[in-house]
C-alpha cells in the first residue's frame, strides 16, 4: 500500500458536502476532497491528449489527489523544487519526475539527476544551460526543453512576465542544447486559466519558427499548462478544443520520430476535486466575515480574480429563497483579507451558517499560509460530485 493509500484510510468520508455539515457542525474550514472526480478528470485528459500528460504539483500537492491522478493513468509529474520530486518518489515509487522550473540551484540539478531520477530540464537563459553542463556534463539522455515567451492572450496570470526567452534567444540556445549532445526541446506556457485555445496555435506556431531558426529537429515539445477549470463565470471552452489546437499546430512542426510530447496541466484536473467548507463568523450588512480567506486557502480569488462559485449550506432549515451579493472577508487582522468578487447567497445568510466554495482543488491550500495562525488543516472525503453549475 502507498503512502497516499495509508493515509486515506485514516480519513472520515461522507456521503455529500450538507451531509459532512451536518455529521460535523464544523467550527474551523474543511476541505471535502474528492479523488474520483480527480481520477476521472485524469483518465479523459490522458485519453484525449496526443501525449504524456504531466501533473503540476505545485496546483494541489495532497496525497490523495496524487493517488487520485496516479489511478487515472496520470505517471508523470511537473515538479519545480527538490521537496515536490522527494514527495513524488515518496508517494508514487516509479514515477517520472520533471523539472519544468526555468532557475533551478545547482544543488538541485545533481540531486534531482542522481537521487530523483530526473532527465528532463527546462531552461530559458544561456547561464541555466551552462549549470546543467556544468554539472551533468554532456549527457544524451539528458532533455533540456528551452522555454519560449507567450503573448498574453485570455489567461488570468500571464506566466511569461517572469520566464521565457523571446524567439531569438530560444532559437539560440535551442542550438548550443543540440550541439552540447542533450535532447533539444521547446516549451512554453500560455499562462493560468487560459481560455482561448487559439493561444496554443500561435504558440505552436511560434515554436515551428525557433526551431527553423536553430537548425534543430525537435525530440520534445512541452505545451505546458494552463488549461482552465470553469468557476462562477462562463463555462470554460471544453478540452476537446484546446487538443484540436494543439494537435493542429504539432501538425506544422518538423519532429523528430521519437519526439515527446507533453503536457502539464494542473487546475484542469484537480480543481472539482474539492470543495470547501467555511463558517460565517459575522453579518455586518452586505459582508459576511468567514473563517477562510485570502491567506488562506482563497488567495486566487483576490491575486487572479477567479470568481469562486459559494453556496449556503444550513442543516436546521431551509435558507430564505431570495438572493442577494455578499462580500466574503477573511479571519485575519490585515485589511486586505477580502474577497474582490461578491458571492451570490440567500438574504438570510447570518453568522452560524456554513458556505461551500466548489471548485477549490486548485492552488488552494498550495498557496495557503498560516499568517494569523488561520491555515486550514482538516481534510475529509466526499463521494457526491461537483454541483452541474461549475
Amino acid at each position: 500500500m502507498t503512502e497516499a493509500a495509508a493515509e486515506r484510510e485514516g480519513r472520515a468520508r461522507f456521503a455529500s458536502v450538507a451531509d459532512a455539515v451536518a455529521a460535523l457542525r464544523p467550527e474551523a474550514p474543511v476541505h471535502c476532497l474528492r479523488p474520483h472526480a480527480a481520477r476521472r478528470a485524469a483518465a479523459e485528459f490522458v485519453s484525449a491528449f496526443p501525449g504524456r500528460v504531466l501533473y503540476a504539483v505545485k496546483c494541489n500537492p495532497h496525497p490523495a489527489l496524487l493517488d487520485a491522478l496516479a489511478a487515472g493513468g496520470i505517471h508523470g509529474f511537473d515538479v519545480a523544487a527538490m521537496r515536490e520530486v522527494r514527495q513524488v518518489q515518496r508517494l508514487l515509487p516509479g514515477a517520472r519526475c520533471y523539472f519544468m522550473n526555468p532557475v533551478k540551484a545547482r544543488s538541485a540539478i545533481e540531486t534531482a539527476y542522481r537521487d530523483g531520477g530526473v532527465r528532463h530540464f527546462v531552461v530559458d537563459h544561456p547561464t541555466e544551460l551552462g549549470k546543467l553542463v556544468e554539472i551533468l556534463g554532456r549527457d544524451p539522455e539528458v532533455t533540456v526543453v528551452v522555454r519560449m515567451t507567450t503573448s498574453a492572450t485570455g489567461a488570468a496570470i500571464h506566466l511569461s512576465d517572469k520566464f521565457g526567452a523571446g524567439q531569438a534567444m530560444a532559437a539560440e540556445i535551442l542550438g548550443e542544447a543540440a550541439a552540447l549532445g542533450f535532447r533539444p526541446g521547446l516549451g512554453f506556457h500560455v499562462g493560468s486559466q487560459c481560455t482561448v485555445a487559439d493561444a496554443y496555435r500561435a504558440a505552436l506556431a511560434n515554436a515551428a519558427g525557433v526551431a527553423d531558426a536553430a537548425g534543430v529537429r525537435l525530440q520534445c515539445l512541452d505545451v505546458g499548462g494552463g488549461f482552465p477549470a470553469t468557476y462562477a463565470g462562463p463555462p470554460a471552452p471544453p478540452l476537446a478544443a484546446f487538443v484540436d489546437a494543439i494537435r493542429e499546430g504539432l501538425a506544422a512542426l518538423d519532429l523528430a520520430p521519437d519526439a515527446e510530447i507533453l503536457a502539464e496541466p494542473g487546475r484542469a484536473l484537480v480543481a472539482h476535486a474539492s470543495t470547501l467548507i467555511t463558517r460565517v463568523q459575522l453579518r455586518k450588512g452586505g459582508r459576511l466575515y468567514i473563517n477562510d480567506g485570502v491567506y488562506g486557502s482563497l488567495s486566487e480569488a483576490k491575486l487572479a480574480r477567479i470568481p469562486l462559485p459559494a453556496r449556503l449550506i444550513r442543516p436546521d432549515g431551509a435558507p430564505a429563497s431570495e438572493q442577494r451579493a455578499f462580500e466574503l472577508a477573511g479571519p485575519t487582522c490585515d485589511s486586505l483579507d477580502i474577497l474582490p468578487d461578491p458571492v451570490t447567497l440567500p438574504t438570510d445568510a447570518d453568522e452560524g451558517d456554513w458556505i461551500a466554495i466548489d471548485a477549490l482543488g486548485a492552488y488552494s491550500t498550495a498557496l495557503a499560509t498560516d499568517f494569523n495562525g488561520c491555515q486550514p488543516e482538516t481534510f475529509i472525503e466526499v463521494a457526491d460530485e461537483p454541483p452541474a453549475r461549475v
